[in-house]
């Protein structure tokens, strides 16, 4: 029984890292514009309305926020995706952490058997 409370606890103090880091992530928006959508397993979501914002979502990964929590350097990684957030606001509608790369966007598209069109 106390591995199993352990464990419930460790679970527990990590969600709250990673609520705890993303909510540090998302505060340099200003006060009121991102609202926290209902958590779902793999990914904490907020969603933005603002004037002049082009930006409406903010997904990031519980498993890389996780990392993020543990890495030595968070600090400094933590300032990065903070700057990286408030260029992207005006300029995409979707921020996301880890960003998915053109190639894995690409393959997800032809396995869900989406049409690609090639430019020769």
């Amino acid at each position: 029984m106390r591995t199993k409370a352990r464990d419930i606890t460790e679970m527990t103090e990590k969600k709250i890292d990673e609520t705890r880091i993303a909510e540090e992530i998302v505060s340099v928006l200003p006060a009121g514009i991102a609202r926290s959508l209902s958590p779902d397993r793999d990914s904490i979501r907020y969603s933005v309305r603002g004037e002049g914002m082009k930006l409406r979502t903010i997904v990031l990964r519980r498993s890389s926020l996780q990392k993020l929590a543990e890495d030595a350097d968070r600090a400094i990684k933590v300032e990065y995706l903070q700057r990286d957030l408030l260029l992207s606001a005006g300029k995409r509608t979707e921020f996301r952490y880890p960003r998915l790369s053109h190639f894995v966007q690409i393959r997800r598209m032809v396995a869900a058997g989406m049409p690609i069109a090639c430019v020769v």
